[in-house]
């Protein structure tokens, strides 16, 4: 099967995703939140909030945000009044900046962010209502066991919700957002956030993550159940909602 597993942010580097990830996130951690919102125009943001509508109303006692990176996600998930949210990262600087936020908003109390794999979580079975994972599944190093570890967690009757990129199929948004991917955003990431292989890694996994029905089968074949599948922006991003 195909997914981004063997795509890599370091060509020369002889260490594994799952390091190179984690190196890549902490290089660009102190550009990341500019860059994201830079990039998608505020889009993102409008993403998140769909992400919200269509959570809201389920059980939210406890909430996971997986690969929470700067905590975008996990902020904004916090509408829905959660008991507890755990965030959890493989970049320990992109961690620092969200620690920094909960301390700023007060909530120390209501979340916790802490190094993870998401491969190995650190939770035991059906610890969780709500499981979220934004822009992070195509970093998995091993796609189909970091699903089957976010089933895991997930209580049953609980849900999984996936917010990743997926590629426009209809003309002219198909060409430009490919024209956009491959050459404007890595010329203006390696400026801005001083890594050559970020945002030319970006593309790349993107390119190779198996989007729509096809990530919906790898859900399913992890345990999901119910999958539904919204794409956002004419293509450009696709969220999932998947029942345990």
């Amino acid at each position: 099967m195909n997914d981004a597993g063997h795509i890599k942010p370091y060509k020369e580097s002889e260490a594994d995703k799952k390091a190179q990830v984690a190196e890549m996130f902490d290089n660009i951690a102190h550009r990341y939140d500019f860059l994201n919102h830079f990039f998608s125009l505020g889009i993102d943001i409008c993403w998140r909030k769909r992400v919200i509508k269509m959570l809201r109303g389920l059980p939210s006692e406890r909430i996971l945000d997986v690969a929470t990176g700067t905590g975008d996600m996990a902020f904004a998930l916090m509408e829905l009044e959660p008991g507890h949210l755990d965030g959890v990262d493989i970049s320990a600087g992109m961690l620092d900046i969200g620690k920094q936020k909960i301390k700023k908003r007060g909530m120390q109390d209501r979340m916790t962010f802490t190094v993870g794999d998401s491969e190995d979580l650190g939770f035991g079975e059906d610890s969780f209502d709500i499981v979220t994972v934004s822009f992070g599944v195509r970093n998995f190093a091993h796609l189909d066991k970091g699903l089957q570890e976010l089933n895991r967690v997930t209580k049953k009757g609980g849900r999984l919700c996936v917010l990743e990129f997926s590629k426009p199929e209809k003309f002219p948004l198909k060409q430009l957002f490919g024209f956009y991917f491959k050459f404007i955003m890595p010329t203006i990431g390696r400026i801005v956030s001083k890594d050559n292989a970020a945002y030319t890694y970006l593309p790349e996994s993107v390119n190779a993550f198996p989007y729509g029905d096809a990530f919906v089968d790898r859900l399913k074949n992890a345990g999901f159940q119910s999958v539904v599948q919204r794409p956002v922006t004419g293509g450009i991003a696709t969220i999932y909602l998947a029942s345990n």
